[in-house]
């Protein structure tokens, strides 16, 4: 029996975080949200405003004997810039910042040891991806799911989603479904 797992990422705008995961073996049940924040069930309306305080990510589960918690953590910091503080590309507010939402001490401990890896092996400034616990996460509304495989045409999806989806393939072929 394969062992089912929860992991939580936010690397910006949940429609590219989404789309990278998408195309992982062993990963499954994708849904787009917000986590990190202070009021509960926030709007998209009201998390872009950035006042809410929480982030756009991912929950997703995985087969951890089909894909390791650290395979997911190497595509999602070869797949978003960890580096810079709330903001990626022309995303801009703490809606779009780098974080991890740890459900246990295993995943922070994997978590820390591939930072510091890669903070000494691949970047050329700080990872400053946040690690927390666990904490509440509320579903975005439906028309954010499965955003980039419904609307690729899109100007967003081919200026920033494409060109993540296209790294991925190049350098995680080994790990695509």
């Amino acid at each position: 029996m394969k062992k089912e797992k929860i992991a939580y990422f936010a690397g910006g705008c949940f429609w590219c975080t989404e789309a990278v995961f998408q195309r992982l073996k062993g990963v499954h049940n994708i849904t787009p949200g917000y986590m990190g924040g202070e009021i509960k069930n926030p709007a998209y309306r009201e998390v872009c405003t950035g006042r809410t305080g929480h982030a756009e990510g991912i929950r997703l589960q995985y087969h951890s004997e089909i894909i390791s918690y650290q395979d997911l953590l190497h595509v999602f910091f070869a797949t978003h810039d960890p580096t810079t503080l709330n903001r990626q590309g022309n995303d801009v507010g703490t809606q779009y910042r780098s974080a991890l939402y740890c459900v246990d001490q295993e995943q922070e401990s994997i978590a820390k040891k591939v930072i510091d890896e890669l903070n000494s092996t691949t970047f050329d400034a700080p990872i400053v991806t946040e690690i927390q616990s666990e904490m509440p996460f509320y579903t975005a509304e439906e028309e954010h799911h499965n955003y980039y495989n419904q609307h690729g045409e899109q100007p967003y999806c081919s200026v920033v989603i494409s060109p993540k989806v296209e790294k991925l393939k190049a350098r995680f072929a080994h790990l695509l479904k």
